[in-house]
């Protein structure tokens, strides 16, 4: 249980700092923080108490079905991890183009941009 609630409240501290911070760079945190409570909710769904590693051994089939840890979020976790990190430093470089190009990180000050 306590699991869900601090990915919930990862989840909602990355929406806010999204909706309400204007620096570039605190945005990307939020964002990082949000991705970071996504995967632990996933994580979490996966966990099993008790369960072992889902590889077949010596076990009859029903007891490793019944114990085993699902490996399916763990994957996607994994792979949105590697994503995760691309997607910030490509957003750390973008911010470091604005700043050179704006002298500024705040969204509101960048002139040129529209919305």
């Amino acid at each position: 249980m306590i699991p869900y609630l601090v990915a919930m409240v990862l989840v909602m501290i990355g929406i806010y700092t999204l909706l309400v911070k204007e620096n570039l760079v605190k945005k990307i945190m939020g964002l990082t923080i949000l991705t970071n409570g996504i995967h632990l909710l996933l994580i979490s769904i996966g966990y099993r108490m008790g369960g072992i590693a889902p590889i077949l051994q010596d076990v009859n089939f029903n007891q490793f079905i019944t114990t085993a840890v699902d490996p399916l979020p763990q994957a996607l976790v994994l792979t949105s991890i590697v994503i995760n990190l691309s997607v910030t430093a490509v957003a750390l470089s973008l911010v470091i183009m604005v700043y050179r190009r704006f002298n500024t990180l705040e969204a509101k000050n960048i002139r040129g941009l529209k919305g």
